[in-house]
């Protein structure tokens, strides 16, 4: 009986040492739910990687302005230019545009239409007064009669030939001063400089000073009208003289009022 008391004793014992032994952390254990557990991860995602950012030394270097042109990329529109009239009299139609005039040999072929070809100097007078005027944008070609006693008065008819605006009448009357006498009718052949509108050509055009040509049989006068300029090419001096100090009115219908 003392014996089954003593084990019970020790017994006892050893049960309370172990009761009274703190239990270390890392054998503690703890509750955890499952389904929280395996959740987790998404309530808590891993944060998306971020790009590089470029960094710039100086703040010019950056990519605000590559949508630029820059050097040869750049490229400069240069304005519509303009044509202007020419108001030199010494150079009536330097500054036509080439499409809308005549050329020399257009000019010639008509005047020797009218003149007859081959006639001596009609070319050459041609040739001299492109070269010094230009070419014009319209010609007319007609036949006029004038008689003169100091005092004389001329009549003529005919066709403006327009570059652009093509065929129209004209018909022509003007008084003139001057050393000849007598009369005379024969073809004529003008030169018309910056005639834009074939309308303009109906109105008066005085003489101008110091502005005839004589070459062989042919002489031509100048006369001017604001900037549309008439160079009349006709046959003798007695014509020349008469329109160098006159005028030229033009109308669309006939008449026999010479002012």
């Amino acid at each position: 009986m003392r014996i089954k008391f003593a084990a019970f004793a020790v017994t006892a014992l050893a049960a309370i040492g172990l009761a009274a032994t703190p239990i270390p952390a890392a054998a503690q254990m703890t509750q955890v739910d499952p389904n929280t557990a395996i959740d987790s991860d998404l309530d808590n995602p891993n944060p998306a990687p971020q790009a590089d950012t470029p960094t710039y030394d100086n703040p010019s270097d950056s990519d605000i302005n590559s949508d630029l042109a820059t050097g040869d990329q750049q490229t400069a529109t240069a304005p519509d230019t303009v044509p202007t009239v020419a108001t030199n009299p010494e150079a009536a139609g330097t500054n036509a545009d080439p499409s809308t005039t005549y050329k020399e040999d257009d000019l010639i072929g008509a005047a020797e239409g009218v003149f007859g070809k081959g006639a001596q100097g009609l070319a050459s007078m041609i040739e001299d007064i492109l070269k010094k005027q230009g070419e014009p944008n319209a010609y007319i070609v007609g036949r006029e009669a004038s008689g003169a006693l100091v005092l004389g008065v001329r009549y003529g008819s005919g066709t403006l030939y327009h570059k652009v605006e093509g065929e129209r009448p004209a018909y022509w009357t003007g008084p003139s001063i001057g050393f000849d006498a007598g009369a005379n009718a024969g073809n004529t052949f003008v030169l018309v400089y910056n005639l834009f509108d074939s309308e303009d050509l109906y109105k008066r055009f005085p003489a101008g000073e110091g502005a005839a040509y004589l070459i062989g049989g042919f002489n031509a006068s100048y006369l001017r009208s604001g900037d549309i300029v008439l160079i009349p090419i006709r046959v003798g001096v007695g014509a020349r003289l008469g329109a160098n100090v006159g005028y030229m009115k033009f109308r669309k219908k006939q008449s026999w009022v010479p002012f």
